[in-house]
């Protein structure tokens, strides 16, 4: 997760020797096709960037179906769980980067939204604001 002055980066990558592998990303400035208009970088538009990534991503993997995610929203904490035999919850790491991590920040409400969205990615509900 990423944040400039006038945009959300929300990545799910990889490391190689020969460099980093972005496997799918998610932008604030894409949010406008989906209703949400002004305050591209608030902790609103963080949520939904990272709503979005998680979503893309199942259906790039064709788990879309499987692991529908979070349906009743209300800011509980919601871990991913595996249905049946097939194939797993999609895992990954938040990678804050120079974000400052204090409570609250921007950065968990990426991290909410991921993982109301489908993604399984360790984390604690301290961090979140409220």
């Amino acid at each position: 997760v990423r944040f400039t002055n006038k945009d959300i980066t929300c990545q799910i990558a990889y490391a190689r020797i020969q460099g980093d592998v972005v496997v799918c990303s998610a932008y604030a400035h894409e949010l406008p096709r989906y209703g949400v208009k002004v305050g591209l970088t608030n902790y609103s538009a963080a949520y939904c960037t990272g709503l979005l990534l998680a979503r893309r991503h199942l259906a790039k993997l064709g788990l879309a179906d499987t692991y529908k995610g979070n349906d009743d929203i209300n800011g509980e904490e919601y871990f991913v769980e595996r249905e049946g035999e097939g194939a797993r919850p999609f895992y990954a790491i938040l990678d804050t980067g120079l974000a400052r991590t204090s409570t609250g920040a921007r950065v968990f409400a990426a991290l909410k939204g991921a993982c109301d969205g489908g993604l399984d990615i360790p984390h604690n509900e301290k961090r979140f604001a409220g």
